[in-house]
């Protein structure tokens, strides 16, 4: 239904649906959404919350995932997902885009943009995909300052303080840091990069207790698992971050190469959504018959 119509709105805030997935018994699955439409075709697939990765946000843009957008940016992506969708949405925070205040405005921009969820990662500025080589980790202690932040300006945003030391400190590093974060305010932790399926269990078993997320990125480092396989690793959620961005894009280069190659786009018709598809997705129809509705009302 349309979201102009107030109700057709959730009737609670993203942060309290979000929380409410997490604490369900079975692992919270959420795909990543890089824009309203995909987001609305991962609701209809059944999806019940979502993802937006930085990564696919920036590459959406032309951009690469350096920490080079800001935060008004972000927002832009936050309210159209969560008005088309209407799922709570994990949205990724990046380094917070500055220290201690800056973090808290991006808290309560985030929040009233309409996000359910938040990460921080303890990189320093230009950051990476966690997947990357060279990372360069912040201080711990200025990392649990920013999840004190971050907890301190929430209404009720989930605090997800994302760990990239594995790959530099261990497990035993990322785990110690994971306990301070966790003292300083958050609500969940994601181990970013863990190579194995060992390194995953491991991390669990040091953390009883403490919600976990895990990234099933493609072509990273971590191996492909499912995610009934991760929560039988002891994890909470899991995303998989960029896989939407990845398909369309590959569809777009395919058909770019077909009208250059052909002229036109004949041979691509098979792999194309149909108009009456695309409308069906957008809701058009609820759209113009809400619009007609009003015309009724108030013209004689």
């Amino acid at each position: 239904m349309p979201y102009l119509v107030s109700a057709d709105l959730p009737t609670s805030s993203a942060g309290s649906r979000f929380r409410d997935l997490l604490e369900r018994p079975q692992i919270l699955q959420l795909p990543g959404a890089h824009n309203g439409h995909s987001a609305i075709q991962a609701r209809n697939a059944g999806f019940e919350g979502l993802y937006l990765s930085g990564a696919a946000m920036t590459a959406s843009m032309g951009l690469p995932d350096l920490g080079v957008i800001t935060v008004d940016e972000v927002a832009f992506f936050i309210r159209q997902i969560a008005r088309a969708s209407g799922l709570p949405l994990l949205v990724d925070g990046d380094t917070g885009y500055g220290e201690a205040l800056n973090v808290m405005h991006m808290v309560r921009t985030f929040e009233e943009a309409g996000a359910g969820a938040v990460h921080l990662e303890d990189q320093l500025l230009p950051k990476k995909c966690g997947h990357l080589n060279d990372k360069k980790l912040a201080d711990a202690h200025d990392m649990a300052a920013k999840v004190a932040a971050a907890a301190k300006a929430r209404r009720d945003l989930v605090i997800i303080a994302r760990t990239d030391a594995a790959a530099s400190e261990g497990i035993d590093g990322a785990v110690a840091r994971a306990k301070l974060y966790i003292e300083a305010g958050a609500d969940a932790i994601f181990p970013e990069a863990l190579t194995s399926v060992d390194m995953f269990r491991d991390f669990a078993k040091a953390m009883p207790g403490v919600k976990l997320l895990a990234n099933m990125t493609e072509f990273g480092r971590t191996p492909y698992q499912t995610a009934s396989e991760f929560e039988a690793l002891g994890y909470s959620m899991v995303i998989w971050p960029v896989s939407s961005l990845r398909v369309a894009n590959k569809a777009q280069e395919k058909l770019y190469a077909t009208i250059k190659r052909d002229g036109g786009t004949k041979a691509m018709l098979e792999d194309m959504q149909t108009r009456q598809e695309l409308y069906d997705v957008i809701g058009l129809h609820d759209y113009e018959a809400l619009d007609a509705s009003i015309i009724k009302t108030v013209v004689p």
